[in-house]
Formats: C-alpha cells, sequence, structure tokens
C-alpha cells in the first residue's frame, strides 16, 4: 500500500498546482488533485509557494485545516466514487448530488469520512466501512 510522508504529499498537491496553472500535462491523480485545487481558491496562494507548502504547520490550536489533508481527502472520495468502494458509495454519492452540487455532496462525504477515520483512531481499531457508508446514506436522505 503506498503510504506517502507529509513532505510527498504535500509536494504532489503543489506540482499538480503548478503544472495546471502552466498548462503543462498533467499525469494521473494530478488531474484529479488540479481540479480539486480550482474548487479550493483559498488554497492557491499556498499551493503556488512550494516552500512555505512543505514548512507551515496546520495545527488544531491555529483555527486552520489542513489544506493538504482536506484536498487529501477529497482525492480518497473521488477515487471511491470511481470505484465504487466501499460498494454503494456511488449511489450514496448520486442520492447526495440529487440535492447538492458536486463540491457541497463530496463535502457532505468527507464529513462522514473524517468521523469515520477519528473513530477508527481513537478506539485504535480499523475503519468501520459500514458505519461509514450509512453515515453516506444519512447524508444523502437529509
Amino acid at each position: 500500500m503506498f503510504n506517502p510522508s507529509r513532505e510527498q504529499v504535500r509536494q504532489f498537491f503543489c506540482e499538480a498546482w503548478r503544472k495546471h496553472r502552466e498548462r503543462s500535462i498533467l499525469e494521473g491523480a494530478e488531474v484529479v488533485a488540479a481540479d480539486l485545487i480550482v474548487e479550493h481558491p483559498e488554497y492557491h496562494a499556498l499551493l503556488e509557494n512550494p516552500a512555505l507548502a512543505m514548512e507551515q504547520e496546520f495545527t488544531p490550536e491555529s483555527g486552520q485545516m489542513n489544506p493538504f489533508l482536506h484536498l487529501s481527502l477529497h482525492l480518497a472520495v473521488a477515487e471511491q466514487i470511481s470505484i465504487d468502494q466501499p460498494f454503494g458509495i456511488r449511489s450514496a454519492y448520486q442520492a447526495l448530488r440529487a440535492r447538492l452540487d458536486v463540491h457541497a455532496a463530496e463535502h457532505a462525504i468527507i464529513e462522514c469520512l473524517g468521523e469515520t477515520i477519528w473513530r477508527a483512531q481513537r478506539d485504535g481499531g480499523a475503519i468501520d466501512g459500514a458505519a461509514y457508508l450509512d453515515c453516506v446514506r444519512r447524508a444523502a436522505g437529509r
């Protein structure tokens, strides 16, 4: 399983954004990453300054969302939807899309994913895929 370092994640997003701005050829996940970054103009200045992006800390105490975590969660959700894993996530996403735009639907799923990851870390166990999917389905039913 691929487990990139903090620096590798940050370099990936900075590089995808650089390539997008320069209209260079994007490869693989860079295509999705660049599209996600377009939807987050609040991150553009940071991603255009790789030196700052590499050193800046994002702590809960600072009150700032970690943009790299946020973009990574978006990327994970996009992948899950594309391969329908966990099975049923695609149909739950489509139900969300019936009442929300793409970005808002992804954010609803990200909230569920973040909560699911937090619970697994808190409990010291595995991610509960069924609970995650139930959360997304509840969000779709609102």
